[in-house]
């Protein structure tokens, strides 16, 4: 959900198709009935980065407020450990492609860990502000690689068919899992100290990165870059599913941002009790993705992409109307309006962009529409810290991110109807 890292979860079921496409496996090949030790440890190692991206937005999302009082830090400075992330993520997806290319897969993806371990440490030493955000965009950079480079290695290493769709589900289940499990983390963490929030997954990302140099099989020839046409930017299922995604993404995280420094700076909950609170906005998704698949085959795109646009809306205008209600009357319906979203939209945003495409188009079309996702973050995050610090109360910020909202339902109204006009005949 980021995006982080949800976003991240989000990169397997659009970049599958090109990503088997790549893998070059012989026509008529047999599936093996198991697969052995050495894939089981290679998924293992994929599957378990994107934990580690999804954890790092979490972590630091709770740890805002502490970090901010710690080394004196306005609202508005700290949200770019947050936004500075998402920065460095949208900044390297386009990239990412070309630079697997030319260097190979396996050579990208162990020196982005490498970055990333290194970022941790040194976030987490750093008293300075401007280093520790630095630090924050370098990882984002590092998991712009390691999320779509780990999709590219396993199109290579797990046969095309059931074996490969059946690891491309274990990659997304684990990325959608981790948002939850670092909101769990964060409060542990943090009663040690904020530091650890960053010095956490370095050791982590080294495990990861010395099973990788021995598991992951070297590049069996390299795949050229995809190329982006002209018309790739003009094509309209592509264009309102990157509104879709980028708004759905952008609010979630402005009203996480909202909350956090609602509950401990102003109801003066504990981080562990702030964590708690968010939880009923991520586990929903994270139980139902291995399901994703078959609602939008019942449901279709349209349909769901409308319902999983209406539902945060609600819920954002929900909690407008009652900003100081208690948590079960106010909070807690709109974290599960808001969970309902990404569980109805989410993966049929990701089908609905590509899968009109030409296969030629669509590895050059995952990279484009994973970068909006990650901008709506960039974008939405400093503005509503810039609401929250510049005005009384939460109302402003609030009225912002319900406005938001409502664009990225108009764009999923619009397909719908472009859809039914498109059935009629």
């Amino acid at each position: 959900m980021t995006a982080s890292s949800w976003s991240n979860s989000s990169t397997a079921p659009s970049a599958a198709p090109s990503a088997a496409r790549s893998a070059g496996d012989a026509p008529g090949a047999a599936e093996p009935a198991r697969w052995d030790a050495r894939l089981w440890a290679v998924l293992f190692i994929l599957s378990a980065n994107m934990i580690l991206d999804a954890i790092e937005v979490s972590l630091v999302l709770v740890a805002l407020p502490t970090i901010g009082t710690a080394l004196g830090l306005d609202l508005w400075t700290v949200q770019w450990l947050m936004s500075g992330f998402a920065l460095g993520f949208a900044a390297l997806l386009v990239l990412g492609p070309r630079l697997n290319a030319r260097l190979g897969r396996k050579r990208v993806y162990l020196v982005a860990m490498l970055l990333f371990a290194a970022a941790s440490v040194a976030g987490g030493l750093t008293d300075s502000a401007g280093v520790l955000i630095a630090t924050r965009v370098v990882k984002g950079l590092s998991a712009a690689l390691t999320a779509p480079t780990g999709l590219a290695i396993i199109g290579t290493t797990f046969r095309n068919g059931p074996q490969q769709r059946r690891a491309v589900s274990v990659y997304s289940l684990f990325g959608a899992a981790g948002f939850t499990v670092g909101l769990l983390l964060s409060g542990a963490l943090l009663a040690e100290s904020w530091r650890w929030t960053f010095l956490f997954p370095a050791p982590v990302a080294l495990v990861l990165l010395f099973s990788g140099m021995r598991l992951i099989p070297p590049d069996q020839g390299r795949a050229p870059a995809p190329r982006i046409e002209p018309a790739l930017l003009r094509n309209g299922p592509l264009l309102r599913s990157a509104v879709g995604a980028a708004t759905l993404n952008g609010t979630y995280q402005s009203l996480l941002l909202l909350l956090v420094f609602h509950t401990q700076r102003q109801l003066g909950w504990s981080p562990w009790q702030s964590a708690l609170a968010l939880l009923p906005a991520c586990v929903p998704l994270a139980v139902t993705v291995p399901f994703a698949g078959a609602m939008t085959a019942r449901w279709g795109t349209g349909r769901l992409i409308a319902l999983g646009a209406a539902t945060p809306v609600l819920g954002y205008a929900l909690f407008l109307a009652r900003p100081t209600g208690s948590y079960l009357t106010a909070m807690l319906p709109t974290l599960l309006l808001v969970g309902a979203g990404f569980v109805l939209s989410f993966a049929a945003l990701n089908m609905q962009a590509t899968g009109a495409l030409p296969a030629a188009d669509r590895a050059a079309a995952v990279p484009l529409y994973q970068t909006a996702v990650q901008l709506g973050a960039v974008l939405m995050l400093p503005a509503t810290a810039w609401f929250l610090g510049s005005h009384h109360g939460y109302r402003p910020a609030l009225s912002f991110i319900t406005a938001v909202g409502a664009i990225g339902l108009l764009a999923a109204l619009s397909g719908l109807r472009i859809s039914h006009r498109q059935v009629a005949p």
